[in-house]
């Protein structure tokens, strides 16, 4: 598998591997398929495992596991990154991480906000983006709130210098997230899990379910996961 974003080649996406396995499985292209099977799509980042489980309701459930292990990069200002998002450094959390670069196969600085207003207020500087450009640093860039509602984090994905002025739903950074608070836990051992809500503010709200094992204080797995379903389709006539 290939992924391309409108201006480059990426080694590695969450949603694209989801998706397409959702459209193998439910066009009838997988052999023996049961009502719940595995396939491994092979991509620049390595080997990306899927589940894909056949829910009682005819639709489908599907989970990759991230193809590398967690990556940290560099820690950015509070004020950089307030000033790209048009916030103020007192909306910006470090209590669990500064912002900082995290990957499990695709880089994206990870920002925790203090608040869902906070996170409903971000308005991103392009003109600040450049700078991170400039620092040799993806300008990917992943915001999320803690909560205490239906899920446990709300997010938003921005990549506005790559074309993508907002990501309704982004796998690999919520893979990365949760690999990231795993890696900041002080508990050494045990599973971990979030419920993720994504694209409210964009009118396309969708949840992801994320997870990850860690034994003797070290991430041994770290897994993305929802239910699929098609939005559109097309066909193209040869003559």
């Amino acid at each position: 598998m290939r992924i391309f974003t409108s201006s480059q080649e990426v080694p590695f996406a969450g949603h694209p591997n989801i998706g397409t396995a959702f459209i193998l499985a439910s066009c009838g292209e997988l052999d023996n398929l049961e009502d719940e099977t595995q396939v491994i799509f092979e991509e620049q980042a390595g080997l990306v495992p899927i589940t894909i489980r056949r829910l009682p309701d005819s639709n489908w459930w599907c989970e990759l596991q991230a193809p590398q292990p967690l990556f940290l990069g560099k820690t950015l200002p509070v004020e950089q990154i307030a000033s790209i998002l048009s916030l103020v450094p007192g909306d910006i959390s470090v209590s669990t991480h500064k912002p900082q670069q995290a990957s499990v196969g695709l880089p994206f600085v990870m920002v925790e906000v203090k608040s869902r207003a906070a996170l409903g207020n971000i308005a991103i500087n392009v003109l600040e983006v450049q700078a991170l450009v400039a620092q040799a640093i993806q300008p990917f860039i992943y915001v999320y709130a803690r909560s205490n509602e239906e899920v446990d984090l709300y997010g938003r994905m921005f990549a506005l210098v790559d074309g993508v002025v907002e990501d309704p739903a982004t796998g690999s950074a919520n893979c990365a997230l949760a690999a990231m608070l795993t890696h900041y836990d002080t508990r050494a051992d045990g599973p971990f899990s979030w419920r993720i809500a994504q694209g409210i503010e964009m009118n396309r709200p969708g949840r992801l379910d994320a997870r990850t094992e860690k034994r003797n204080g070290a991430i041994t797995g770290v897994w993305i996961g929802g239910r699929s379903v098609v939005v559109s389709q097309g066909y193209i006539h040869v003559a």
